[in-house]
């Protein structure tokens, strides 16, 4: 015999509540011509075959440092003795890790942002505040990457332990905020398209 969750008598108002797809708020139509996806092919080409390519180097990445990180923990743990370059590997590798994760992240518009007023403003005014913003963007970025050119140019020396070229470390930062500003680039020209011609279907191709 089943019980159903309300019985037939019972009062409509003590019923469970109907939960709201989430969706309505990690969603916004807005910027949907602004994210790159690669189940949809959404996005020009490159950017999705590089945002692809740097979520399975994130995976390498992370179970790279899992793997080096435990050697340590069961090392220490079983045997009293642990390998003196790993941690140096882990920081390295931790490094990377961040700054390739802040790139594809960026790219499919999951870094965290305050958009209740961007919601409830019409397509072309939502569009005028993201050609702003990327434009600030791109703006950072560039100061960033002429930052990390000098950093780069200037090292000369090696890690203590494994003798990795430092500079090869400062190459993350500089990959990472070279394609943020070339994302930032693209959205501000889908921006643009869109507010002088909000209705124009060719703004759904995303620049295939």
């Amino acid at each position: 015999m089943t019980s159903s969750s309300t019985p037939p008598n019972a009062d409509p108002s003590l019923a469970a509540p109907i939960m709201e797809d989430p969706s309505v708020y990690l969603d916004d139509p807005n910027r949907k011509l602004l994210e790159i996806d690669t189940d949809t092919r959404q996005g020009p080409a490159l950017f999705r075959w590089l945002t692809l390519g740097m979520e399975y180097l994130i995976g390498m990445i992370l179970v790279a440092l899992i793997v080096a990180v435990s050697s340590n923990v069961v090392g220490r743990s079983l045997f009293n003795h642990s390998l003196p370059w790993v941690d140096e590997l882990a920081r390295m590798l931790f490094i990377w890790l961040v700054f390739i994760g802040a790139a594809a992240a960026f790219a499919r518009y999951e870094h965290i942002a305050v958009d209740a007023l961007v919601r409830r403003l019409p397509l072309r005014f939502a569009h005028m505040l993201y050609c702003l913003q990327h434009l600030i963007i791109t703006g950072l970025m560039l100061v960033m990457v002429f930052g990390g050119y000098q950093v780069l140019s200037r090292s000369s020396g090696r890690s203590a332990i494994m003798g990795v070229p430092l500079s090869l470390v400062s190459l993350s930062l500089v990959l990472c905020v070279a394609f943020i500003a070339a994302v930032s680039l693209w959205r501000v020209w889908m921006s643009i398209r869109v507010i002088v011609q909000p209705h124009d279907p060719s703004t759904k191709a995303q620049g295939e």
